[in-house]
């Protein structure tokens, strides 16, 4: 079942791959991630600003790059509220330039453990490369 078909969450194996998920990041997104979260540090908007931090170019809201991978969790459960842990190591940002920048998201089960939980390792790889390390949930599967 791994990377052809959606698995159930009650019926789950290790290795059972989740529907994987690519999401463009725009400026325009940032512009309205930082409203909603009040994150108004200009190198997520500026290139000016953020080129003159020595970056390459404006960069993703690691808050927001975070939601987004929690959403192949999420969106595979049905339920938010099934996911009970969640947590990632920031790795490298995303550097989103005039065209914007596609993250791409994957998971798969882990484990699966004795109290009806599971751990999702998740993935999320921008160019091939990744920008999250250590990404994992805990859900509920029932």
């Amino acid at each position: 079942m791994t990377g052809t078909t959606t698995p159930d969450p009650t019926t789950v194996r290790v290795g059972d791959a989740l529907p994987a998920l690519t999401v463009r990041v725009t400026r325009d997104r940032l512009v309205r991630y930082a409203g909603a979260s009040l994150d108004f540090n200009p190198i997520h908007w500026d290139e000016r600003t953020a080129t003159g931090a020595g970056l390459p170019n404006v960069i993703a809201h690691g808050m927001l790059t975070m939601a987004l991978a929690g959403r192949v969790v999420t969106d595979w459960l049905g339920d938010p509220t099934r996911m009970v842990e969640y947590g990632v190591r920031f790795t490298r940002p995303v550097v989103v330039d005039t065209d914007g920048a596609d993250v791409e998201f994957g998971a798969t089960i882990g484990e699966i453990r004795e109290d009806g939980t599971a751990r999702v390792d998740i993935t999320a790889t921008v160019d091939g490369r990744a920008v999250l390390g250590q990404a994992r949930a805990v859900v509920r599967l029932s």
